[in-house]
């Protein structure tokens, strides 16, 4: 045997962030309680349960129709009022993340749910009117907050192959508040046989669900201290930060095709949600709407985890799932709508003949009408995973991640405000339905655009830049942006990197190293 097969040739493998932004080895040991408590499984589940308290206990009140209020104006008023203050508030969160730390920007976001609760506990009991406008301008800046963190939480922590198992799981505990809010809902209001309003004691309870919300934000882990299965940190994103700098970046990200062509989605697709609300408390009595709040949330749950499973699925490519995902909703949605057209043109047509609707479970017809409902709230749940699903096909960082959930959601504000800013006028059923009708046909060209441009992996836009190391405005001798050279260099190095990985692992099949390892490696 020579003396060169003594020798041992050793290769370091070192993280590179194109699976999550992971590039940090961890060089101390650490207790198995502690890899629990800081990862990413454990952090997701926190915002899940977060989510749960707060917006979970908002849709279970607002699943019953207008807050459980008798009319759905005041109520319909203070939730434009709230998502108008999203609509800024969420792009700006979503800079303050990256700068102060998203962790705070998550524990703010606790603070302003439970008092527009009580805001709606006050009204119920008492009548007072104001408390229901200043308190749904708390739950608008909590709110923005929240939703600016959570969602990048959920999908930046996770690797690209868990995306969307842990979208679900953020989305599928947020609807547990539902179905607990709902449960204590109907069990207090089973014996209403008629329209009205719900009891005030169902508000006391949720109130206290509310207040768990803080408890939990304290136990979630802020980035840098994230342990990752392989033992990696992900990058600490407020490093050498400043606002300017992450305006700059937002109005950048939003000028990208995935982005702008995502806004009629974002700002369509919700519509018929206020209409809903009208619909329950104009058609159903008290019990059959407090029914409708918890079959929501058994049907929202089921829709998180069967996406959540599709989404994940190794058998299929990413453009295909999302091009299979856009087609079902846009034939189920445009199915449901005529069939919900149909249904309150007989309706209305009854109440103008002078036979007014209350459908309760025990009264014939009642399962037409609940029917469309519960198709319709099974969708809109669908649209939450299949939005946050895209953004993580198209980007890896957190960063990027953060500033793209803030997007998201303040278009989805802008939506939001302007259904419940209709919602409160007092027009018809049928008008409002029928623009829900036509702002979702609006979404269809752009949408599909979008779904079409969904690539097999993600774009770590921070890891571009930092290799590109010069801006994208300067030029070449040969005319050729220098920005343009720099990612294709960085796409050639990447494919390099991931070639010899390939070859000393032994495995040629993509899908297969996305279950086995974090994906993107360098060799040192």
């Amino acid at each position: 045997m020579s003396s060169t097969d003594n020798k041992e040739t050793k290769v370091e493998l070192g993280p590179v962030s194109t699976g999550s932004d992971a590039d940090e080895q961890i060089t101390k040991p650490v207790s198995r309680f502690t890899r629990w408590y800081r990862s990413p499984l454990f952090n997701v589940i926190m915002v899940g349960l977060i989510s749960f308290t707060q917006p979970g206990v908002w849709n279970a009140l607002n699943s019953t129709g207008a807050g459980g209020a008798q009319e759905p104006y005041l109520v319909n008023g203070s939730n434009s009022l709230t998502f108008g203050i999203m609509v800024f508030g969420c792009s700006l969160f979503s800079i303050l993340s990256n700068k102060i730390g998203i962790k705070w920007v998550l524990i703010i976001g606790t603070l302003g749910y439970a008092p527009y609760s009580a805001s709606l506990y006050v009204n119920n009991r008492y009548g007072t009117e104001w408390f229901v406008l200043f308190g749904g301008a708390l739950c608008g800046i909590a709110a923005s907050a929240l939703w600016a963190s959570e969602g990048a939480i959920a999908l930046g922590y996770a690797d690209i192959k868990d995306r969307g198992k842990f979208t679900g799981i953020w989305l599928g505990l947020r609807e547990l508040g539902q179905l607990i809010g709902a449960s204590i809902q109907l069990s207090l209001n089973v014996k209403k046989e008629g329209r009205g309003k719900v009891g005030y004691t169902t508000y006391l309870v949720l109130i206290a669900l509310q207040c768990l919300g803080l408890p939990f934000a304290l136990l979630v882990s802020s980035p840098h201290k994230v342990i990752k299965a392989d033992g990696t940190r992900l990058k600490d994103p407020t490093l050498n930060k400043t606002v300017k700098g992450e305006f700059k970046k937002i109005w950048s990200l939003f000028k990208r095709r995935q982005m702008y062509l995502l806004v009629p989605i974002l700002i369509g697709f919700q519509w018929n949600s206020t209409y809903l609300g009208i619909y329950m408390t104009k058609y159903f009595s008290v019990r059959s709407r407090t029914l409708g709040s918890l079959v929501s949330g058994i049907v929202a749950t089921a829709a998180n985890v069967f996406w959540g499973w599709f989404y994940d699925r190794q058998s299929l490519s990413r453009p295909t799932v999302a091009r299979l995902t856009w087609a079902f909703f846009v034939v189920l949605m445009l199915g449901t709508f005529g069939w919900q057209t149909a249904n309150e043109k007989l309706y209305g047509d009854l109440k103008a003949a002078g036979t007014p609707i209350t459908l309760d479970w025990a009264t014939p017809g009642f399962g037409r009408g609940f029917a469309s409902m519960v198709i319709l709230r099974f969708l809109n749940e669908s649209h939450y995973m299949f939005v946050y699903w895209l953004i993580g096909a198209f980007f890896d960082d957190l960063e990027t991640l953060g500033l793209a959930v803030g997007i998201v959601r303040s278009f989805e504000s802008v939506g939001s405000c302007l259904a419940f800013g209709i919602g409160a006028a007092q027009v018809a059923p049928m008008v409002n339905l029928i623009i829900a009708f036509a702002m979702f046909g609006f979404t269809i060209p752009a949408t599909s655009t979008v779904v079409y441009m969904v690539p097999e992996r993600p774009v770590n836009l921070r890891k571009l830049e930092e290799d590109d190391g010069s801006t994208s405005t300067t030029s070449t001798s040969d005319g050729e942006p220098q920005g343009v050279i720099a990612v294709a260099a960085a796409a050639a190095k990447e494919a390099s990197i991931e070639g010899s990985v390939v070859a000393a692992l032994g495995s040629t099949d993509e899908k297969e190293r996305d279950g086995v390892q974090p994906p993107g490696y360098e060799l040192k």
